[in-house]
């Protein structure tokens, strides 16, 4: 079993930046994706960035070249930096890790654009 907690979102103006942070209860070095996803009311989830366990990342295009998914090993934490943020991304954003035949998934957490 991998415990995930999210934490990191908030209230922020369009334009502005945050940082998630996924916190696994044990070694992320093998989890073969990690990835954050979001859903917004009324919509589905969805893929937001992934990233694999050895580097290779995909992002949605809604988000790229705005928003970067990283981790560390060390601290088994998914990071996710978002940049540039619009009205458009407020949604709750959930980390999951997939580790075969498992996926993990955190609580959520919520992220608001607005003015």
């Amino acid at each position: 079993q991998v415990q995930v907690v999210e934490s990191g979102g908030g209230l922020v103006q369009p334009g502005g930046s945050l940082r998630l942070s996924c916190s696994a209860s044990r070694s992320i070095f093998s989890i073969l994706i990690m990835g954050w996803y979001r859903q917004a009311p009324g919509k589905q989830r969805e893929l937001v960035a992934r990233m694999t366990s050895y580097g290779g990342t995909t992002y949605a295009d809604s988000v790229k070249g705005r928003f970067t998914i990283s981790k560390d090993n060390a601290k088994n934490t998914v990071y996710l930096q978002m940049n540039s943020l619009k009205p458009e991304d407020t949604a709750v954003y959930y980390c999951n890790l997939h580790d075969p035949p498992i996926d993990y998934w955190g609580q959520g957490t919520q992220v608001t654009v607005s003015s």
